[in-house]
C-alpha cells in the first residue's frame, strides 16, 4: 500500500506530505483548496500524462514522490529490481517530475527510468474513480477479469481447464500449420536430403579416413627423396667403404682412446662407458635407417588409388562439413531429419485426428465456462443494484451481459482457428458458430439502466459522472474480497448526494476500506465522519502569493472541519454538537 505522497510546486501546493495509513483517509477542504492536486499527483506517480501548466508559478518543476509498503507485494519488488531500483527494507521510493518547459522524467527505487515503467510497477496497485478519469472497470478486459474473480472457484477452475485445452489447441494447430502450409519447402527440403546421403552412401567414408589417406599420400609423393635420404643418413652412421669415415667409426676411435687409460682414472672409465653406450644406440639407430630405406619404394598405382579417394572425400567436406567426421556427423542428423519429413503425411493425419479432439473438447469446456459466468453474472448484477438503491441510484440497475461471439459456419473445420461448433441455445435443433478465445468464448460487459424503464447502456454511457462514481464504488464493494488491487482513490464520489444517501456511501466506503486501502476527496461531511484518517487541505495567502498545505487533523481540528463543512462555521456550538454526534453515528456503524 501507499504510506506516503510528497507533493512540491504542484499547482497551489507548495511543498506538502500526505501520511496514508490502513483503512479509509479523507481529504478535505474549502473549493479551491487544491483537494484535487492530490488525484493530479497520483495520476503522475501512476504514469499519467504530465501538464506542465500544473507546475506551480515560479518553480522550476512540479515533484511527486511516493513510498510503497511493498512486503505483501513479491511482484513489485521483482519489478522494481528489474528496472535496475532499490528495495530498502521492504519499501520503494517512486518519484516523478514535470518541468516547466514540460520535459518528465520518473524514478522507481532511485533509479531513473521511462514514464511507461513507472506506470507498469504503480498502476495495479491503485484503482482511481473520479468524473474525469479513465477507470479500470471501464475495460472490457477488467469487467471479465472482475466477473470471474466474483465467481470464485467455480469458475476459476472452469477457466483453467479451458486455458489449459487452449493452449493446446494452439501449439497443435502451429504444428500442423508449419507441416502443411510449408510442405513444398519440406519436400524440396527431404530430396536435398536424399540427393546429400545418397552422395555419401557412395563414397562410404570412414571416420578419420581423410587425414589418415593426407599422410599415406604425402608419403608416396615425396618415396624417391624420402629413400635418397635415409641411405645418405645411414652412409653418415655406418658407411660400408673402408676408407670413408662415419659416425661409427669416430665414435670408436674415440672409445678406444678413452680404453686406454681407464685405469689411471674413475672419469676416464665412466666417458668410455658413456661412449660404449652411444656406439650401441648409434648400431640401432644405423641399422634402423637401413630398414626404413629399404622399405620406402614408389608405388605409382598406390598413389593414384590414395589421390582419387583423397578427391572423392574432398567432394563431400565442400558441402557437408569441414572433415570427414563433420560429414558423418551431417549424415547421421540427415537421416534423421528425413525420417520425420517421410512422416508427413501420417503425422497431418494424426495432428488432424487431435485438432478434432481438442476443438470438441474445448467446445465443451467452454460452454460449462459461459454457464458458470452466467450465473455468477446474475448475482453480482444483482449484489451491486442493491448496493446502488444505498447509494442514492434506487432505480438503477446493474446488467452483467455475457454473450458469446457468434460466426458464419466456415467452409470446412479444417480450415486454420476456425470458429467451435456448439448446439443452438435456443428452443429447437441447430448449432451455432462461436468465436473464441484464451479466456473463453464470452464477451463480458457492465450495462446500467439509471432509470426506471430505461435500456441498459454501457456504463460510460449510461450514468452521469457523478452516477458512474457512485455505480464504481458499489461494483467495488461488491467486488471487495475478490479484488486485486491493494488502493483506491475515490474523487468526489460523492458529487450531487447529501442526506441518508451520504451517510450510506460513507458507510460501503468503510466497508470497503476492511480489505483495501481507500482515499477520498470529499465535501460531504457524512462522507468524512466515516474516516480512520482525516486530512484536510488549507489555502493560505499574504496578498501576493496562494498556497496550500496538508493537514492531519486530530479528534479536536476533525470536529471543527466538520462543522465547517455542515453550516459553514467553526466556531458554532450548534454546528460543533452536530458535528460530534456525526462522529458517533460513524463510529455506531463502523462497529
Amino acid at each position: 500500500m501507499l504510506e506516503e505522497i510528497r507533493i512540491s510546486g504542484l499547482g497551489i501546493i507548495e511543498s506538502s506530505t500526505l501520511e496514508l495509513g490502513p483503512g479509509l483517509t479523507v481529504v478535505t477542504g474549502e473549493t479551491g483548496a487544491g483537494k484535487t492536486m492530490i488525484v493530479t499527483a497520483l495520476g503522475l506517480l501512476l504514469g499519467g500524462r504530465g501538464d506542465a501548466g500544473s507546475v506551480r508559478k515560479g518553480k522550476k518543476a512540479a515533484r511527486v514522490e511516493g513510498v510503497i509498503d511493498a512486503r505483501s507485494l513479491p511482484g513489485v519488488i521483482e519489478a522494481t529490481e528489474e528496472a535496475g531500483g532499490e528495495v530498502e527494507e521492504g519499501r520503494v521510493l517512486v518519484a516523478r517530475t514535470v518541468a516547466a518547459e514540460g520535459r518528465a522524467r520518473a524514478y522507481v527505487g532511485g533509479a531513473t527510468v521511462p514514464v511507461a515503467t513507472l506506470g507498469a510497477v504503480t498502476s495495479p496497485l491503485v484503482a482511481v474513480h473520479g468524473q474525469s478519469d479513465q477507470h479500470r472497470l471501464l475495460q472490457p478486459r477488467a469487467q471479465r477479469e472482475s466477473l470471474d474473480r466474483f465467481g470464485g472457484d467455480a469458475v476459476a477452475k472452469l477457466l483453467a481447464a479451458y486455458r489449459d485445452l487452449h493452449a493446446e489447441l494452439q501449439k497443435v494447430e502451429r504444428e500442423l500449420d508449419e507441416v502443411t502450409t510449408h510442405a513444398r519447402e519440406r519436400a524440396q527440403e527431404a530430396d536435398l536430403l536424399r540427393f546429400g546421403l545418397g552422395e555419401i552412401e557412395a563414397v562410404s567414408p570412414e571416420a578419420g579416413e581423410d587425414v589418415t589417406l593426407a599422410q599415406e599420400e604425402e608419403k608416396l609423393g615425396y618415396a624417391d627423396t624420402l629413400r635418397t635420404a635415409a641411405e645418405q643418413a645411414r652412409e653418415a652412421l655406418s658407411s660400408e667403404d673402408i676408407d670413408s669415415p662415419d659416425a661409427l667409426g669416430a665414435v670408436s676411435v674415440a672409445r678406444q682412446a678413452l680404453d686406454s687409460v681407464r685405469d689411471h682414472d674413475p672419469d676416464a672409465a665412466a666417458l668410455a662407458e658413456r661412449l660404449a653406450e652411444v656406439t650401441y644406440l648409434l648400431s640401432d639407430v644405423a641399422a634402423d635407417v637401413a630398414s626404413y630405406a629399404t622399405g620406402v619404394e614408389t608405388d605409382p598405382a598406390r598413389l593414384a588409388v590414395v589421390s582419387e579417394r583423397r578427391a572423392a572425400l574432398t567432394a563431400l567436406t565442400r558441402k557437408y562439413g569441414e572433415t570427414i567426421d563433420e560429414v558423418l556427423a551431417w549424415s547421421e542428423t540427415g537421416a534423421k531429419r528425413l525420417l520425420e519429413l517421410d512422416s508427413d503425411d501420417d503425422r497431418i493425419e494424426e495432428l488432424k485426428n487431435e485438432r478434432t479432439r481438442l476443438r470438441a473438447d474445448l467446445a465443451d469446456a467452454g460452454a460449462m465456462l459461459s454457464t458458470a459466468r452466467t450465473d455468477a453474472a446474475g448475482a453480482l448484477a444483482e449484489a451491486v443494484s442493491d448496493e446502488l438503491t444505498g447509494l442514492a441510484m434506487p432505480h438503477a440497475r446493474l446488467v452483467v451481459d455475457v454473450r458469446q461471439k457468434e460466426t458464419d459456419a466456415p467452409a470446412s473445420e479444417d480450415e486454420p482457428h476456425a470458429p467451435l461448433r456448439l448446439p443452438s441455445s435456443g428452443e429447437g435443433k441447430g448449432e451455432r458458430w462461436l468465436r473464441y478465445g484464451s479466456n473463453g468464448l464470452d464477451e463480458v460487459e457492465l450495462l446500467l439502466a439509471a432509470n426506471t424503464g430505461s435500456e441498459p447502456r454501457p456504463l460510460h454511457k449510461g450514468a452521469s459522472g457523478g452516477e458512474l462514481s457512485r455505480v464504481m464504488l458499489a461494483i467495488e464493494v461488491v467486488l471487495a474480497a475478490t479484488s486485486p488491487v491493494p488502493t483506491f482513490v475515490f474523487d468526489e464520489v460523492d458529487a450531487g448526494v447529501g442526506g441518508t444517501a451520504a451517510v450510506e456511501i460513507g458507510r460501503r466506503l468503510a466497508h470497503l476500506a476492511r480489505t483495501a486501502q481507500v482515499l477520498v476527496v470529499t465535501h460531504l461531511p457524512q462522507v468524512a465522519a466515516f474516516a480512520d484518517h482525516h486530512v484536510a487541505v488549507e489555502k493560505t495567502s499574504d496578498g501576493v502569493v496562494t498556497s496550500s498545505g496538508l493537514t492531519v487533523l486530530d479528534d479536536e481540528s476533525r470536529e471543527r472541519e466538520l462543522s465547517r463543512m455542515l453550516a459553514g462555521l467553526t466556531a458554532s456550538d450548534t454546528a460543533i454538537a452536530h458535528a460530534r454526534e456525526l462522529l458517533e453515528v460513524a463510529r455506531a456503524a463502523k462497529a
